[in-house]
């Protein structure tokens, strides 16, 4: 490159640089903007990004599109995102496996740092999971089912969508703060899990409220209780594990964010922010997600990260604890 050139790029880099961080964000999306889910179509997250990318299109007033990237318990889509060009284009709807418990049972064999190479623009939702049973377990309720457990250690056998996965903490914090011993099942797919569950081929499981809703309408599994600290507003009449003394101190639901990759300008950082926590609060939005079994969670940035954090924390106790190591 000659020596006038190369001036001229550097001239025009730094020109670039010096814009207000308003004018950066001005011309985006020129484009279409896709949202990568890192699991397959059709299922409860899928659902979410969907509505999301439906509220997107009009704020952005671009299309939005979602792309299913499923596999290796969501990382391959994280990956994705994480390696993608940081312009704003190419965004994930992650949930606190890929994002905050993975590098905690996985460590070493990652293929990126959620950390390092994603940036957190916004939660979405929170949404608890579902202690059921089968319907001829005998435990009507959580305070039945942890007096049977202590009576048969390690016979009550509980599904999960895998090692490490958010479910998978739900047990193992139940087992810790209850003082009982389960057998764990993991499986790879919320469906299974419950078609087994209602089969009687397992005790119990956890899984998401609008996955269970059907097999507990259908009466062919009983719901014990919902793993959030409070009741949910959208199954009051389902408790709360943490309204049994004992397990007072339980909170864990699982949550979804979208995150862009890390060294994306962070005027379109804001952008997204801003139009995604928009939508948010859109009534209909609301409503369609509780019916989802979520509960729209708007955070800033910063609000998100600390978010994050705090979480994480919380995983890591549960991983060292009950010794989780992804196979």
């Amino acid at each position: 490159m000659h020596s006038i050139q190369r001036r001229a790029l550097l001239c025009a880099t730094a020109a670039f640089a010096a814009l207000p961080l308003s004018t950066l964000a001005q011309d985006y999306p020129a484009r279409p903007v896709t949202i990568v889910v890192p699991f397959s179509a059709g299922g409860g997250v899928d659902a979410m990004a969907r509505l999301l990318a439906e509220k997107l299109r009009v704020s952005l007033k671009q299309s939005v599109v979602v792309d299913n990237k499923p596999g290796a318990s969501g990382m391959l889509g994280a990956a994705f995102v994480a390696k993608a060009a940081p312009d704003g284009y190419t965004l994930l709807l992650g949930s606190a496996g890929e994002t905050a418990i993975n590098p905690l049972v996985y460590k070493a064999r990652m293929q990126y740092s959620p950390e390092k190479d994603l940036a957190p623009i916004t939660a979405v939702t929170r949404v608890p999971n579902v202690l059921v049973a089968n319907p001829s377990f005998p435990a009507k309720d959580l305070p039945e089912l942890v007096t049977y457990a202590k009576k048969n250690p390690g016979k009550v056998s509980y599904a999960t969508s895998g090692v490490g996965n958010p479910q998978h903490l739900n047990g193992e914090l139940l087992q810790s703060l209850a003082g009982i011993q389960m057998q764990h099942v993991p499986y790879k797919g919320a469906s299974n899990q419950l078609v087994d569950v209602a089969s009687g081929n397992v005790d119990i499981t956890f899984v998401s409220l609008a996955g269970a809703t059907p097999f507990i309408k259908g009466g062919r599994v009983k719901a014990l209780a919902v793993t959030s600290a409070r009741r949910a507003g959208f199954a009051p009449d389902i408790p709360a594990i943490a309204e049994f003394t004992p397990t007072a101190s339980y909170d864990l639901d699982n949550w979804f964010g979208l995150f862009a990759p890390a060294k994306t300008p962070p005027a379109v950082q804001a952008k997204l922010n801003e139009a995604v926590t928009a939508a948010l609060r859109d009534p209909e939005l609301i409503k369609r997600l509780r019916e989802q079994g979520g509960e729209p969670l708007p955070l800033s940035q910063t609000q998100f990260r600390d978010f994050i954090k705090t979480e994480s924390i919380k995983y890591a106790r549960i991983v060292d604890s009950a010794r989780i190591v992804a196979e």
